[in-house]
């Protein structure tokens, strides 16, 4: 099954060629930047002849800028196949959705959709996608595309494009408004955004992420999101509240305040709910700190979330914000926001494939009825030890002698690894050879 990515170049259509080549779809990607490096890199094919690839695609799906989906779509729907299929995953649906009913063919299936999720994100498992069908037009093709999504842990929920817009304006319009606003009375008001985290509470730590993680993405994006035509009542709304707010507290009207808070509260609903799952994620970030300081003179890894790499040592210091390691007399200062610590299994694995590992070969005798096998998962256990294998058995009338190939940590002293493995064989009745 062949399916065309429009704006496949970008990182969200980047993003939907690995998933739908994972799951067996021919890709071809088209991007208005002509980089096919990227198709390369990507393994699929960049479209030359994009109008010889609508044509004889079973899919076309429309990942580009929500200022040019419209015009996108117009100049492509008109092109496409008999019994195909054309989607957009434009975070706006009621111009697109309008766009494909107008310019679409009667025989061309189209479907509106707007995934809640961002190219940062590396699974669709448990993640949102929103479906706007449009009756008549998309009974073949709804059905498959949807299953493909479910399949993969996506949760489905399906709305009119108008419903979907006048959600968004909140959802995303005034929840992405009220962070940049905050980002812009820091930049007003001069404010030594840095400095403040020394005095920061656990709930401004956060809010402090949810702003930088916003500020930190494409600003036309956001730009565009605020375009939804819901979007402007939203943000009257909002000012007007804010504006009363601050009356408030200009006329010191500390009941009117109470008043206002209690009922926002009363409409919210279930605030307990709301309270108990922002303890928790408070409670992650404190849990996090105490395990690094509970890690002071061991040897832990931290993998820097960005970059991929991982440090490796003993930690010797922790405070608010960052982490110290030393590894081979060399000392590493990590700021905790950029890492994460990996737990014994994961720094297992990874000193298995990343460190220069030794073997080292012992020969016992082993007590009568001992089995190897359970012997070898004993020795497993060890302090250093990465693995161990049979390489040898001889059995005589009495007893049986066993050759083990120990493989030992690439860090660890090999001899002492190796001493400690004989220790335990003479513990449990065998006899070093």
């Amino acid at each position: 099954m062949k399916i065309l990515i429009i704006g496949g170049t970008g990182d969200t259509g980047r993003w939907f060629v690995k998933f739908y080549k994972k799951h067996g779809f021919e890709v071809a990607i088209w991007g208005v930047n002509k980089r096919k490096d990227i198709a390369e890199s990507l393994g699929v094919r960049f479209a030359d002849d994009l109008d010889g690839e609508i044509k004889t695609s079973d899919i076309v799906m429309i990942s580009v800028p929500i200022n040019i989906t419209e015009k996108t779509i117009q100049e492509i729907a008109p092109k496409m196949l008999a019994g195909s299929l054309l989607m957009d995953i434009t975070s706006v649906k009621t111009g697109p959705v309008e766009a494909m009913r107008k310019h679409a063919p009667v025989d061309v299936e189209i479907l509106g959709t707007h995934p809640m999720f961002g190219p940062s994100i590396p699974d669709i498992r448990g993640q949102i996608v929103i479906f706007t069908p449009i009756e008549g037009r998309s009974a073949r093709w709804f059905p498959v595309i949807r299953s493909l999504y479910e399949e993969n842990g996506a949760h489905i929920e399906i709305m009119s494009a108008v419903e979907h817009d006048r959600m968004m304006a909140v959802v995303q319009g005034l929840t992405h408004f009220a962070y940049i606003s905050i980002g812009s009375v820091f930049m007003e008001l001069e404010f030594d955004v840095a400095n403040s985290r020394r005095f920061m509470s656990p709930m401004y730590d956060i809010m402090l992420d949810l702003v930088g993680r916003i500020l930190a993405q494409n600003p036309y994006l956001y730009a565009m999101i605020q375009m939804n035509p819901e979007v402007a009542k939203v943000h009257r709304t909002y000012i007007d509240q804010c504006n009363r707010m601050t009356d408030m507290v200009r006329n010191r009207d500390i009941e009117g305040f109470v008043t206002m808070m209690k009922k926002a509260s009363a409409h919210f609903g279930d605030t307990g709910s709301a309270l108990r799952r922002s303890e928790k994620l408070i409670g992650t970030k404190i849990a996090e700190h105490e395990e690094l300081v509970r890690s002071i003179g061991r040897e832990r890894a931290l993998k820097h979330i960005y970059s991929g790499v991982v440090h490796y040592g003993i930690v010797k210091k922790v405070a608010p914000r960052s982490v110290i390691i030393e590894r081979g007399g060399k000392t590493t200062e990590l700021l905790i926001e950029n890492v994460r610590l990996l737990d014994e299994l994961e720094l297992r694995a990874w000193k298995t494939i990343a460190l220069r590992n030794v073997t080292r070969d012992v020969s016992v005798f082993i007590p009568p009825g001992a089995d190897p096998e359970i012997l070898k998962t004993v020795l497993i256990g060890v302090d250093g030890v990465v693995s161990v294998d049979i390489i040898d058995v001889f059995n005589k009338q009495n007893n049986s002698s066993v050759t083990y190939r120990i493989t030992i940590f690439g860090d660890s002293n090999a001899a002492l690894v190796l001493g400690d493995v004989e220790t335990l064989l003479k513990g449990i009745g065998c006899t070093v050879r």
